[in-house]
C-alpha cells in the first residue's frame, strides 16, 4: 500500500519519464518496443488529471495532519478535469477544510459545488446537505436550512451523532414556526439517536427546557 501511495504521489513525473524513455527507444529502435512505455506514460498522465491524488488524503486526515491534506489538495492543478465523483469528493474536502478555518463563505461555495455534482455515496451526500443546512441556519435563513436538512435526512446520514444534530435542528426550526407537535416529534427522534458527544447533548438539554412547556 505504501509503495502504491508513492506511485500516486509521483505519478505525473514518473509518467513523463516513461514518455521520455519511450521516445528514446522509439528513435533508437522502433515503435513497438517503446509501445508499453508510451502506454504507461499516457495512462499515468491521464489518471493524474482525471482521478487525482485524493487517495493520499486518508492517512493524513486520520492523523489530523491538515497541512499535508492542504498540500495534497493543492497538487490538483485542474479540479474541473477530475472524474465527476472524485471532483465531488474534492470539493467536499475543500468545504470541510474551509469550515475548520471558519471561512464559511468558501465552505458554502465548495459544498454547493460538491452537492451539485452529486455523490457516489448517499451518506456523503447527506453529510454535505447537513453542513449546508447548518450554515444556512447560522445565517438566519431557516427556510433554506430546513430544505437542506430535509434533503440530508432523505439521503441518509452515516453516524448517529450527525443524525441527532439534523433532528434537533429540525426541532428548533419547527419551534420557531410554532409547529409544536412536529418540533416534539423531531426532538424524540434526536434523543432516540442516543448521541454521546457533549456538544450535541448540551444542545438537547437546552432544547428540552422549552419542549416541556410546549402545547400539543
Amino acid at each position: 500500500m505504501k509503495f502504491y501511495n508513492i506511485i500516486i504521489k509521483y505519478r505525473f513525473w514518473l509518467s513523463l519519464l516513461a514518455l521520455a524513455l519511450a521516445i528514446t527507444v522509439n528513435i533508437t529502435s522502433s515503435f513497438w518496443p517503446s509501445f508499453i512505455l508510451y502506454f504507461i506514460g499516457v495512462i499515468g498522465i491521464a489518471s493524474h488529471f482525471f482521478i487525482g491524488p485524493l487517495r493520499l488524503i486518508q492517512a493524513p486526515m486520520e492523523a489530523g495532519n491538515m497541512q499535508e491534506v492542504e498540500k495534497i489538495l493543492k497538487s490538483v492543478w485542474y479540479p474541473n478535469l477530475l472524474y465527476k465523483p472524485v471532483r465531488s469528493t474534492y470539493y467536499t474536502i475543500k468545504g470541510n477544510m474551509a469550515m475548520m478555518n471558519q471561512d464559511f463563505d468558501s465552505a458554502e461555495k465548495h459544498l454547493k459545488m460538491s452537492s451539485s455534482l452529486g455523490s457516489p455515496m448517499p451518506e456523503a451526500e447527506g453529510a454535505n446537505k447537513l453542513q449546508l443546512g447548518m450554515m444556512s441556519m447560522q445565517k438566519g435563513d431557516l427556510k433554506q436550512g430546513e430544505s437542506y436538512i430535509r434533503a440530508a435526512i432523505r439521503a441518509g446520514i452515516a453516524d448517529k451523532e450527525s443524525e441527532a444534530v439534523a433532528f434537533i435542528s429540525m426541532c428548533q426550526i419547527f419551534m420557531n414556526k410554532r409547529e409544536f407537535r412536529a418540533a416534539k416529534d423531531y426532538f424524540r427522534k434526536a434523543k432516540a439517536c442516543k448521541p454521546k458527544s457533549k456538544q450535541v447533548l448540551d444542545q438537547i438539554k437546552e432544547v428540552e427546557k422549552y419542549i416541556s412547556r410546549m402545547p400539543g
